[in-house]
């Protein structure tokens, strides 16, 4: 385990975040790929909140896969449904929420989060996206003729409305631990916390 790594998994939230926080969900937006549930378990850890999956979530209220509610429902009942469930998060906070790649695209979505949360845009280069999706085969936006194509329009129309997010983090190839202490600097400085250490254990980045 890395020196960061280590540093990450040993310090609970800084001095006075909790409370800045409030009832507030941290909520990472951003595309496919970028890494918002693997990030996002880390980042509940290191804050001490729990995580929730919004992806997850919508699965067991519909009884079956993401991919099947697209190839039975269609997208338009998913992002339907998509909306309520993280509607219904958000009145759980506080909490890491991690988000579908298309939710915030949901104007009502990005008004219900920027009331109940602050959002976190993690944004990724095309090509680190594109090798990460390619690992996995239950992306249903991407079961196309071209996916590189694909993602690429994709990011072109959505990559605006992220940036309409509260923070900005850059998802890249380091340990998730270096990502997580980007996005915990960011909402120290977000919610006026000036200690970033935890009982005096922790350092900036």
């Amino acid at each position: 385990m890395s020196q960061l790594a280590a540093q990450n998994d040993a310090v609970g939230p800084p001095r006075g975040f909790v409370a800045a926080l409030g009832e507030r969900s941290i909520v990472l937006v951003g595309m496919m790929g970028a890494g918002k549930s693997s990030v996002g378990r880390r980042l509940a850890a290191r804050l001490a909140l729990p995580f929730t999956d919004a992806d997850n979530e919508i699965e067991a209220a519909a009884g079956m896969s993401i991919p099947d509610i697209f190839a039975t429902h269609g997208e338009a009942a998913f992002r339907a449904g998509e909306a309520r469930v993280i509607g219904r998060l958000l009145q759980a906070g506080p909490q890491v929420l991690a988000t579908g790649g298309g939710a915030f695209m949901n104007p009502e979505t990005r008004a219900a989060i920027r009331a109940k949360g602050i959002s976190v845009w993690l944004k990724a280069e095309f090509e680190v996206l594109m090798r990460r999706v390619k690992r996995r085969s239950d992306r249903p936006l991407l079961k196309t003729a071209d996916p590189a194509a694909t993602l690429r329009r994709l990011m072109e129309e959505r990559e605006p409305i992220y940036a309409e997010a509260d923070l900005t983090v850059e998802s890249r190839d380091v340990p998730h631990a270096a990502v997580v202490e980007d996005i915990v600097a960011l909402l120290c400085k977000f919610l006026g916390v000036h200690d970033l250490g935890a009982k005096g254990a922790g350092t900036p980045p």
